[in-house]
């Protein structure tokens, strides 16, 4: 039990910041650049990202288990994990437009696109792809979700402090954030092979 325990959060660490979704499997690329200029914004996003992945691990694994399984449909894995996740992201969306109408506006159309963010339909996916039981399915969405956050959030810090830089008018905007997006991508990869 202990070994496992200690397992469990060694794979939250490693999912966080070794194989982070958005820079190491590039996962979830679109609502990282889109929302990541503000830093309420990229937080909310990567809250509502947290809220998702969680939940959607939570109902897809027994779903897939001991229904998709039994009934000899694991095929449909992909049509289920992608109906729980649209339902999910409704839920969020209803929550935030009632309790938050600017920040609601303020994420726009990025708040619906969770519905098709590959980081959430590859979370899921990889948990039943790669066997992982229940307690590692639930490391794999904990780490990957607090990573997708940590992530955004310090993107979203770094691209504030960019916006008083005086840069060239063609790297303004989109390009000074992917460059920024690179450099981070290039620090993450830096950590691979530390738990070896």
């Amino acid at each position: 039990m202990y070994a496992y325990f200690i397992s469990f959060l060694l794979s939250i660490v490693s999912y966080t910041l070794v194989d982070n979704v958005v820079l190491s499997r590039f996962y979830g690329i679109c609502s990282f650049v889109g929302v990541g200029n503000k830093v309420k914004s990229a937080f909310s996003m990567g809250l509502a990202v947290v809220f998702v992945i969680v939940l959607a691990t939570l109902i897809c694994y027994p779903i897939y288990y001991y229904v998709l399984v039994p009934a000899a449909l694991p095929f449909m894995d992909t049509v289920v994990y992608i109906l729980v996740i649209a339902s999910l992201v409704q839920v969020v969306g209803l929550f935030i437009k009632k309790y938050s109408p600017a920040l609601y506006r303020t994420l726009g159309i990025y708040l619906p696109l969770i519905t098709t963010n590959c980081a959430v339909l590859g979370v899921v996916t990889e948990n039943t792809n790669s066997g992982l039981d229940f307690g590692m399915s639930m490391a794999n969405a904990l780490g990957t979700s607090v990573g997708y956050l940590l992530m955004i959030v310090v993107f979203a810090c770094i691209r504030v402090r960019l916006e008083s830089y005086k840069a060239p008018r063609a790297m303004k905007g989109i390009p000074l954030a992917l460059v920024t997006a690179g450099i981070m991508a290039m620090a993450i990869m830096g950590l691979t092979g530390l738990g070896q």
